[in-house]
């Protein structure tokens, strides 16, 4: 733990983002595609929680995200409600070819209002885009829906990677956004975040433009 300057500014950020939503949704290999470029079409279903970290450059900073992935299944809900805990940013999945996981959206939503306990920065995420031949949820309804929430949307295919960095990206930088311009305007804030939420290392980040928009692979 020296005091002395390390590469760059020596300003870091962690940002903790969690994945929820119904079993088989491809929540885990939208998050292997993402941090390791790989994807299993035989991949069991998550017991418990997993987390990878991936790093990116904003504004010259660093800035880590931890991404939490855990199962989807309802046994396992005593777990995924303890491990909201300190989440500044959600995707939440369902599957295009599944409306029953479409429809399952508010009440994930509901429970991650219920845990979380700060402003989240949200991503509603259709996955299987790849699918487009057996589609049961329009790309509308998933714009529509996401509108209504205040949340961004993508559609992804974790299978042929369409928008898997993009929805991941856009999220990151939508927590930095927020997080670095109420940085620069409180330190209580600032405090905060470093001992609840977000590991903090250093002051003086400056904002970056809140960007909003909706994609999808499947425009027509």
């Amino acid at each position: 733990m020296s005091s002395s300057d390390e590469e760059g500014s020596g300003e870091e950020y962690l940002f903790k983002i969690v994945i929820i939503g119904d079993s088989a949704v491809g929540k885990s290999n939208l998050l292997s595609r993402y941090a390791r470029n790989e994807f299993s079409a035989h991949s069991k279903a998550t017991i418990g929680v997993e987390f990878q970290t991936q790093s990116m450059e904003i504004d010259g900073k660093e800035v880590k995200a931890q991404i939490w992935d855990t199962a989807g299944q309802e046994r396992f809900r005593a777990v995924t409600s303890a491990y909201y805990r300190g989440a500044v940013g959600a995707l939440i999945v369902y599957d295009i070819t599944r409306r029953t996981t479409f429809e399952s959206v508010g009440r994930w939503l509901d429970e991650l209002k219920t845990h979380s306990d700060t402003t989240m920065a949200m991503m509603l995420v259709g996955n299987k885009c790849d699918l487009e031949n057996i589609r049961n949820v329009s790309v509308e309804e998933g714009k529509s829906l996401a509108e209504a929430e205040g949340m961004f949307f993508m559609e992804t295919s974790a299978l042929d990677s369409t928008n898997v960095d993009k929805a991941f990206e856009l999220v990151i930088r939508e927590i930095y956004s927020t997080v670095s311009r109420k940085v620069l305007n409180s330190d209580t804030y600032k405090a905060e975040l470093s001992v609840n939420r977000v590991s903090l290392v250093s002051n003086g980040a400056e904002g970056s433009k809140k960007s909003q928009g909706y994609f999808s692979c499947c425009s027509r």
